[in-house]
């Protein structure tokens, strides 16, 4: 059993050791990973977001009947069938918290173990660590789980994209009868996907660049990657899955649940000029981690450095109308990971050249975007003295308050049209997405739901806003994906007016920094997979 994306959206599929008889056992639109075959081999249990959330859903394999076993709010993954067939253990964030790091965007992830009868009775929680478990498996004889566990600052070492200093997890075992909970290993280290071999001899996966496959008690197996390793019942051998493409920024087809919107997964705020022959997009493969200004054709082909900013950061860059010149924040970023955070607008010519610092140094400015007739730029400032959205005339240097008073309102992007002003704002403990006019007033939400709504941009017709959106939360355990801070936030369309909301993408990875292909140009035909 595995899950591919090979037809377009996450489905699960089966084939012989020999890749033989593939055989694809779910096709729906939505996200279905996760999938373990009862040990009768009638009914398979997998993770599905089909009805909005990660839920454990149960597929008869005779009948292809299918059955929502969880339903809750709440997101809950890697479910792992009892030897009897009679329970399945999984992980939920359903009791979490939902803190968030260091007060800021980002939601941290709180799981624990529970335990329920394949008829959906008899739930029960068997954690209550306030930290992570995950990735629970049974013990031969059905009278234990093995996992991982960490806590919630050891999760942020390891999904921090910066990946400066390494997360330590342990792997532990609980006793079904009694509740004890034992440690079984001790030390620095990612420790992931533990399984029992025989009834006592427990393997899982280390991380790290020295990581690979370990044996508690035992000697080192193979290293590298491995990832969600599985036996074979005879132990002699193990399938598991890993990364193998690394080229940076990427230029690939993505799947769009809508064929009216076509999707190109690019590098971190990516920008197509007026006339859709260049992109540019930052360097980095997370924003904490980008420096400079790449440049490249539209198709992606031939990228080059456009902006080199030193031993500074410059981020977020934006084409003017005109597409005579380049506007991006220029300075040190991301204050809760690489210290105080200071930034100016700046702006240069198509070539890169010319820069011209547009603001003092005082505070944290950030994510310009122009107006439509190129004489003023709105951006965020976070500071003492300035906190908001703010507009600068670039004729005079003349910059008045549009949102003044709160650091939390971010990510501004001017209409084509020019008469509204997309931005979003922190209330009710939610990011969501407003627009404002762009003398300050008529301030309207336009989203209101479960989750952050950020990174919008207008469609060059000003008649749709794309955006990130995290409403349908987690869809795997966050300490599975190392390196990737923000593991939730698919792209969803919305009119101009809050109405229409459509979603693009539905994986468990972050897909976020939206940008519009020019509407005068086609420059994503070469990967486009349908012709509007």
């Amino acid at each position: 059993m595995f899950t591919s994306e090979r037809d377009g959206s996450y489905d699960i599929f089966r084939a012989r050791p020999d890749g033989s008889e593939l055989t694809r056992l779910v096709d729906d639109a939505a996200y279905d990973d996760q999938a373990t075959l009862s040990p009768d081999g009638q009914t398979l249990a997998f993770v599905s977001s089909r009805s909005g959330q990660a839920d454990v859903w149960l597929l008869d394999m005779a009948t292809r009947n299918l059955r929502n076993l969880t339903n809750n709010p709440g997101g809950d993954f890697r479910p792992a069938w009892s030897p009897d067939g009679q329970w399945l253990a999984f992980t939920s964030d359903r009791d979490s918290r939902r803190p968030r790091v260091s007060g800021g965007f980002v939601v941290q992830q709180m799981t624990e173990i529970y335990l329920m009868r394949a008829d959906g009775t008899g739930l029960r929680r068997l954690t209550q660590q306030e930290g992570v478990v995950g990735s629970p498996t049974w013990s031969p004889d059905g009278k234990q789980l093995v996992f991982y566990e960490a806590g919630l600052d050891d999760l942020a070492k390891i999904t921090s994209v910066s990946r400066r200093v390494r997360g330590t997890t342990q792997i532990a075992t609980i006793a079904l009868g009694t509740s004890e909970r034992q440690v079984l290993t001790a030390g620095p280290g990612e420790k992931w996907s533990p399984r029992f071999l025989t009834a006592t001899g427990i393997s899982y996966a280390s991380g790290g660049p020295e990581g690979g496959l370990e044996h508690i008690g035992g000697k080192a197996g193979a290293r590298g990657e491995i990832r969600a390793p599985s036996w074979t019942s005879d132990r002699l051998h193990m399938v598991f899955h890993r990364d193998v493409e690394q080229v940076w920024p990427p230029f690939q087809r993505w799947h769009s649940k809508d064929p009216l919107f076509r999707l190109v997964r690019t590098g971190v705020f990516p920008a197509y000029d007026p006339a859709g022959r260049q992109l540019l997009s930052n360097d980095g493969p997370g924003a904490v981690v980008s420096k400079n200004i790449l440049r490249m054709n539209a198709d992606g082909s031939q990228p080059s450095i456009f902006f080199d900013a030193g031993d500074k950061t410059a981020l977020g860059p934006v084409w003017s109308p005109a597409g005579d010149r380049v506007a991006f924040a220029l300075g040190r970023f991301f204050q809760t990971v690489l210290g105080p955070a200071m930034a100016d607008i700046a702006i240069v010519n198509r070539d890169g050249t010319g820069l011209k610092i547009l603001s003092d140094g005082s505070a944290n400015l950030g994510f310009p975007s122009w107006s439509p007739d190129g004489g003023q730029i709105v951006y965020r400032a976070s500071g003492k003295d300035n906190r908001g959205l703010f507009v600068m005339t670039l004729a005079t240097g003349a910059v008045r308050a549009l949102t003044p008073g709160s650091s939390q309102d971010n990510f501004p992007s001017w209409s084509p049209k020019g008469d509204r002003i997309a931005f979003t704002r922190f209330l009710d403990d939610e990011y969501d997405l407003y627009t404002v006019k762009p003398d300050g007033t008529d301030v309207r939400r336009l989203t209101n739901a479960r989750g952050n709504d950020a990174h919008s941009a207008w469609s060059p017709d000003g008649a749709w806003l794309a955006f990130s959106s995290a409403r349908g939360g987690f869809k795997d355990e966050k300490a599975l994906h190392p390196g990737n801070a923000q593991p939730y936030g698919d792209i969803y369309v919305v009119r101009a007016d809050g109405s229409d909301v459509r979603q693009l993408t539905d994986t468990p990875f972050e897909e976020g920094t939206v940008a519009w292909a020019p509407a005068r140009r086609q420059p994503l035909n070469k990967v486009a997979s349908h012709p509007k």
